[in-house]
């Protein structure tokens, strides 16, 4: 998945801007404005701290919590950011975005068919969803080399075509995975 999710500036814009239909009451908005101006600014730490702080008075904020584990993904803190995202999964099952980026995780971790499951889930809430679109097909491109892999195998049963198939397959995902030009 090279693309995996929206640059967390962009996404805590957006956040801010549509509220992707995630209510927030005025006191909570000032806070996680005043985190992404941190976060903007470089202090990572603070801005984490802001939504931390905020997020003792509004435990159930859903746009705090998400931009939370959102700079947590992107400051490496990822099992943190895995478990915001699950919780957010479980408390507001309504909401593409978690799923999407709970995915993300997943993946990379390796953990293909849950990432697919959290995709699959993220699209038939928001079907519009281009990230969660793309990153559906860079898994299903992954699951299909993993069958064609399998198919491929010497033996009585192997197939010819699945052989072809796998490489195809996998020069396709080597060039999901090579550097922007």
């Amino acid at each position: 998945m090279k693309s995996r999710h929206l640059a967390l500036p962009r996404l805590l814009s957006l956040l801010l801007a549509a509220g992707l239909a995630w209510s927030t009451p005025a006191m909570a908005a000032g806070e996680l404005e005043k985190a992404q101006q941190q976060w903007l600014q470089g202090h990572q730490a603070e801005a984490k701290k802001t939504l931390e702080t905020a997020l003792v008075e509004d435990p159930n904020n859903a746009r705090m919590r998400f931009a939370l584990a959102l700079m947590r993904m992107e400051s490496g803190e990822t099992p943190q950011a895995e478990i915001l995202l699950r919780r957010l999964t479980e408390d507001f099952p309504d909401l593409a975005d978690p799923f999407n980026n709970l995915a993300v995780i997943l993946a990379a971790r390796g953990d293909i068919d849950a990432a697919q499951e959290a995709l699959q889930r993220a699209v038939s809430l928001q079907p519009e969803h281009v990230q969660a679109q793309e990153n559906l097909g860079d898994v299903l491109l992954q699951l299909a080399a993993r069958a064609y892999a399998v198919a491929a195998r010497p033996g009585p049963q192997s197939s010819v075509n699945a052989g072809l198939k796998l490489r195809r397959t996998q020069e396709l995902l080597r060039g999901l995975n090579a550097p922007a030009r």
